[in-house]
């Protein structure tokens, strides 16, 4: 039998997730994991690119970076006409990004939710990101974000400490939080275990959602994917701890439904995974 649909209701206006990163041609990760992850839950997606690349499921080949005026210009077009309930960030591609980005969020009076996923480390180890945009993305956007949605590499990146464990996964929530962030979703797949666990931690609070670890290279673009099911649900008007379930059962079987394409780490399978919203 097929999961449930997610409940929609015709008097519930779509939200409206604006997303500022990077493209990949292969349609795995990137802006355009990002697209189908706010349809897929039922959200209006609108989009600001940060970055050209020449990608597949094998790796990173290239990429080129959008003059920041075109981004500000993407961003600015967007808030002041369609509008934006949740900001996503992504991959933002070089120090002058991250500044014009931060800048033009800051300058333009929106207000909303803005969730952070500091890619720097591509799903095939392709790093993304040099140092001083790294610097950035701490000491400028990490600030801004209502949300940081960090893998393990890009936690040990931004902390600069070894975060191999559960406990270490917490320590650097927990130091992530301390750079400005309210809430941080240290997710668990690069975890050597066979059970798998992310943590969600707030000022107040930590909460853990696990799942075995599937045997399966279609990995491609979950990062994205599940920072793009939380802005989602944020912009539906959902609290963070009640999008944590279900951005993370959205990840799970967008893998299990992974069409299998592509030699490499393969993308998932968005438009088929199907996740019952919470009610209220």
């Amino acid at each position: 039998m097929e999961p449930p649909v997610p409940k929609m209701t015709g008097e519930k206006p779509m939200g409206r997730v604006l997303i500022v990163a990077g493209s990949d041609p292969s349609g795995g990760a990137g802006i355009q994991a990002d697209i189908k992850t706010v349809t897929a839950l039922g959200q209006y997606a609108a989009t600001a690119i940060t970055a050209l690349t020449v990608q597949n499921t094998m790796g990173v080949k290239e990429a080129i970076g959008v003059e920041p005026r075109i981004i500000i210009d993407q961003i600015t077009a967007v808030l002041e006409d369609v509008g934006a309930d949740v900001i996503k960030t992504g991959m933002l591609y070089s120090p002058d990004v991250v500044n014009a980005v931060v800048d033009t969020i800051s300058n333009s009076g929106f207000d909303g939710p803005v969730v952070v996923d500091p890619v720097m480390v591509a799903t095939s180890g392709d790093q993304l990101l040099d140092d001083t945009a790294v610097t950035l993305i701490r000491d400028r956007l990490i600030p801004l974000a209502a949300l940081v949605t960090p893998n393990l590499p890009e936690a040990e990146v931004l902390t600069g400490r070894k975060v191999t464990t559960p406990a270490e996964m917490m320590q650097a929530g927990q130091a992530i939080l301390e750079m400005g962030a309210p809430a941080v979703l240290v997710k668990g797949g690069h975890l050597k275990s066979a059970l798998l666990t992310d943590f969600l931690i707030t000022q107040d609070t930590i909460t853990e959602l696990s799942a075995p670890k599937m045997e399966t290279r279609h990995t491609h673009g979950t990062g994205c994917s599940y920072a793009s099911a939380f802005a989602s649900l944020l912009a539906a008007g959902y609290g963070l701890h009640q999008a944590f379930p279900v951005a993370h059962a959205f990840v799970q079987a967008a893998i299990v439904a992974a069409p299998g394409f592509g030699a490499g780490h393969g993308p998932l399978g968005h438009a088929r995974a199907k996740v019952m919203l919470p009610d209220g």
